[in-house]
């Protein structure tokens, strides 16, 4: 009897992230990762198909996480 292969989070496997997956590590909106990305605080890549994904490396920087709003910055709740 073999057995069986470990489950593996998709997230954990291969060096890089989705869109999606990068949004929920970090806690933000997908937007908000198409805007780190714009201003070069997070690392991607193209896949052959033409999908951008996030390099793990990246997220785990100081510069993925160097600003998030809390709500009173909007004027909302703490």
């Amino acid at each position: 009897m073999s057995d069986p292969q470990p489950r593996v989070a998709p997230q954990t496997i291969g060096r890089s992230v989705s869109i999606d997956q990068a949004a929920e590590l970090l806690g933000v909106s997908r937007r908000t990762v198409y805007n780190r990305i714009r201003d070069g605080r997070l690392t991607t890549i193209r896949t052959l198909g033409g999908s951008q994904r996030v390099l793990v490396d990246s997220l785990s920087g100081t510069n993925a996480m160097a600003h998030r709003p809390l709500m009173s910055e909007f004027g909302g709740r703490q």
